[in-house]
């Protein structure tokens, strides 16, 4: 019996144990992340490892830096979780990995690191996709949620309105018709001088400003749902760069705060019509958020007063689980393991890797 062949077989046998517990690794981008996760929903461990001291020189993540960070870090990070969970290495059920998308050398990294380890181990190796690693975090933050929900799915290189209709199976309602929302925020960030990393610097400083301050335009989409930053990114680019040019003083709180509200407001503004639309059909809609831009001061204040204005729960994550950790991986890896979701030793890191 090879590898694959002898995970399948234990794969199904715990599919029927009482408790589960999956030792997971994310190395998508610049943290080096793992934890241990039972059942989908407990943590047991959860140690980040972040390289944000390495990259701030740069203004942006360096991929080649971010691949030796983690070739560096992902031993001491593994066992380091494992000590906080009070347990070994053979103590756990599973292992499980990030393969996509993402940077391909810091993705690589990962996953032959856990190749390796679940073949030295007889362990089986579940793959995960990075994207739904986040929405998975709200079964951490919140262990009675369960789909169907909608998601609005928000981080750098993504931005999705989706419905999870159940664990694993995403149906796509919106999209981002260029940017995502997070690489907005760190673009702007970058020309008022920010440092890395932007999104959060532009958080901060924005509740400090006046959001009135700067109107940008309000794009016009065929598609209900969708949402696009490029021309709210652009005329910002061009009123700083305007503004530089004629020599006077940024007023930097007034422009994040200017720029955060066009963003958010963007956001909520396409979520309240799909729930409004979902309660003009008679349904009853839950509500999530999930993604790096999850823990946006303003987005999740828009989507409390949106959610408190039409009568539907709405699921938050925790704010240290918004951003890349291993906890989301494992908790989405319980769910993939339960639909006998697991990978041979051809596993590859997959960075383009589609959500849905």
């Amino acid at each position: 019996m090879n590898y694959l062949e002898a995970s399948r077989a234990q794969a199904e046998r715990l599919r029927g144990k009482e408790h589960v517990r999956i030792l997971a690794l994310e190395t998508s981008c610049d943290e080096t992340a793992a934890a241990v996760i039972q059942d989908g929903r407990k943590i047991l461990s959860n140690v980040v490892f972040s390289q944000i001291d390495l990259h701030e020189l740069y203004g942006g993540v360096v991929p080649e830096i971010a691949s030796r960070a983690h070739m560096e870090a992902c031993d001491r990070i593994l066992d380091e979780a494992l000590s906080r969970a009070g347990m070994t290495l053979e103590e756990t059920d599973a292992l499980a990995v990030t393969y996509g998308p993402g940077l391909v050398g810091a993705l690589l990294t990962g996953v032959n690191c856990m190749k390796g380890l679940a073949y030295a181990a007889g362990k089986p190796l579940i793959p995960v996709n990075h994207i739904e690693g986040h929405v998975s975090a709200n079964f951490l933050t919140h262990p009675e949620l369960e789909p169907p929900f909608l998601c609005l799915v928000v981080s750098g290189g993504h931005s999705h309105l989706v419905e999870v209709e159940d664990y694993g199976v995403y149906r796509q309602l919106g999209q981002t018709v260029d940017d995502a929302a997070g690489e907005a925020f760190d673009k702007a960030a970058r020309v008022l001088g920010l440092p890395y990393p932007g999104g959060p610097r532009i958080d901060a400083l924005a509740e400090e400003g006046n959001p009135d301050y700067l109107q940008l335009p309000r794009p016009k989409l065929e598609g209900r749902y969708d949402v696009s930053f490029s021309g709210i990114k652009t005329a910002f680019l061009n009123a700083v760069h305007g503004m530089e040019q004629r020599g006077e003083k940024l007023p930097k709180a007034d422009l994040a705060a200017s720029f955060r509200s066009a963003v958010c407001g963007q956001l909520a503004e396409k979520t309240e019509r799909l729930l409004k639309d979902r309660q003009a059909e008679g349904k009853k809609p839950v509500m999530a958020l999930a993604g790096g831009v999850s823990a946006n001061r303003e987005l999740r204040r828009r989507m409390e007063d949106l959610c408190g204005k039409l009568g539907v729960k709405l699921y938050l994550p925790r704010i240290d689980l918004c951003t890349d950790n291993g906890a989301m991986i494992g908790a989405a890896a319980y769910y993939q393991l339960q639909q006998g979701r697991i990978a041979g030793l051809e596993l590859n890191a997959e960075p383009a890797l589609r959500f849905v």
